[in-house]
C-alpha cells in the first residue's frame, strides 16, 4: 500500500491542480480546489495546441504498436512453429542482439538514414525506428506463450483444411489473444512516452508528439500552472483510459 501511495501521489497531485486557479496553487499547493472548473483544460487543449499534438503522439503511437503487434506475431509463430534451424538460430540471435544495443547508441546512425531517405521531419521517421525497436521484444514474449500451445489443436486445424494463415488468424490469435493485449500495451506505451527520437527527428512544429511538446508548454501558458497540470493529465489520460478498458486481458495475460 505503502509503495502504491507513493506512485499515485504525484498523479493525483497534479489532478487536484488541474482544477485550481494560479492563485489557489500558490496560495495553497496541497489543499482541493474551491470549485471545479476545466476552464485549465480548455486553455491547454486551445490555448496550446494539445489537441493537435496530442493526435500526431496518439496516431504514431498506435499505428506503431499495431504494425509492431502483426509483424512481431507473424515472426514468432514461424520461428517457434515452422522449421528452420540455421535461419531461426541465426534470427534468434540477431533479435537477441537487437535487445542489447542501447537506443541512445542508434539516435546518430538513424539521423543520418532517415535524412538520406527523405523521410526526415515525416511520421515516418518516428513509425519506422519504433516498429524495429519493438519487434525483439515482441518476438520474444509472443514465442513463450506459443511454446505454452499444444501443436494437436494446429493439427486438429490442418485437418480442417487451414492454410498457415489460416491457422494464425482462426486458432492461434484467438488464444493468444490476453498476451497480444499486453505486447500491445507495452509497445504503446513505450512508443506514447518516448522523447529522444521524437525531439531528434521531427524538427517541424506540426509533427511534434506531446512528450516533446511539453517541454516548450511551460512557457506557452504563460506560468499559468493549472493549465500546464491540465496538459499533463492530458499525456496520462489515454494510458489510464486503456488500461482500464483492457485490464482483463492484461490480468489474464500475467496469470497465464
Amino acid at each position: 500500500m505503502l509503495y502504491i501511495g507513493i506512485i499515485l501521489f504525484p498523479l493525483l497531485w497534479v489532478l487536484n491542480s488541474s482544477f485550481k486557479t494560479n492563485k489557489e496553487i500558490i496560495a495553497s499547493p496541497w489543499s482541493l480546489p474551491e470549485q471545479l472548473s476545466f476552464s485549465n483544460y480548455w486553455n491547454a487543449w486551445t490555448g496550446a495546441h494539445v489537441s493537435h499534438y496530442f493526435t500526431n503522439s496518439l496516431v504514431i503511437s498506435v499505428i506503431s504498436a499495431m504494425v509492431t503487434l502483426l509483424l512481431g506475431s507473424a515472426t514468432a509463430y514461424a520461428l517457434t512453429r515452422m522449421e528452420f534451424p540455421r535461419l531461426s538460430k541465426f534470427l534468434k540471435r540477431i533479435l537477441m542482439l537487437a535487445l542489447l544495443v542501447p537506443a541512445g547508441s542508434l539516435l546518430v546512425p538513424l539521423y543520418m538514414l532517415l535524412r538520406s531517405m527523405y523521410l526526415y521531419n515525416t511520421p515516418l521517421a518516428l513509425i519506422l525506428p519504433y516498429i524495429t525497436m519493438g519487434l525483439p521484444l515482441t518476438v520474444f514474449i509472443f514465442s513463450a506463450f506459443l511454446k505454452s500451445i499444444p501443436s494437436e489443436l494446429e493439427e486438429a486445424g490442418i485437418m480442417d483444411g487451414l492454410s498457415i494463415y489460416g491457422l494464425l488468424w482462426r486458432v492461434i490469435i484467438p488464444i493468444t489473444l490476453p498476451s497480444l493485449v499486453m505486447v500491445f500495451m507495452l509497445n504503446f506505451l513505450s512508443n506514447w512516452n518516448e522523447f529522444m527520437m521524437a525531439n531528434l527527428f521531427l524538427a517541424k512544429e506540426k509533427f511534434r508528439t506531446l512528450p516533446v511538446s511539453m517541454v516548450a508548454f511551460y512557457d506557452q501558458l504563460n506560468m499559468n500552472y493549472g493549465s500546464l497540470c491540465a496538459a499533463i493529465m492530458f499525456s496520462v489520460i489515454p494510458v489510464v483510459l486503456m488500461y482500464f478498458i483492457l485490464q482483463k486481458r492484461i490480468i489474464e495475460s500475467i496469470k497465464s
